[in-house]
């Protein structure tokens, strides 16, 4: 099973698969290289529409598979928007598969895409 989580908390915390503490330590015990995306609540119109600008998401990618290792969503929604990233996880299915994805405006998942676009080597 993925370790997938949510907590309950203003913005709330939705959690799936590896913490990027756990994927540092991963990429420093195995040199396989990971990729990270971010993406500030401030930069999602649907969290600006609503007032809810706090928090982040995140995704955590193995650069070599291009599996999702991980991902948070602290932010409006995040405890449902995690449950896009944890489907594609339990498929095993490529990061590619949501990033060329069309969703549906103005929400917080179709910044996903987006985000997936801006991946950078995990240093």
């Amino acid at each position: 099973r993925i370790t997938a989580y949510a907590v309950y908390i203003d913005p709330p915390l939705g959690r799936a698969g590896m913490t990027e503490a756990q994927v540092r330590d991963q990429v420093r015990k195995s040199g396989r290289p990971a990729l990270i995306g971010k993406r500030e609540m401030t930069r999602i119109t649907r969290a600006r529409t609503k007032g809810e600008t706090q928090g982040f998401m995140k995704i955590l990618i193995d650069a070599e598979s291009r599996n999702i290792l991980g991902a948070a969503v602290l932010g409006v929604g995040g405890d449902e928007i995690i449950h896009s990233i944890l489907d594609v996880m339990y498929a095993k299915a490529p990061y590619t598969v949501i990033q060329r994805a069309v969703y549906i405006h103005p929400t917080v998942s179709e910044l996903i895409p987006t985000m997936l676009g801006d991946l950078k080597p995990l240093e």
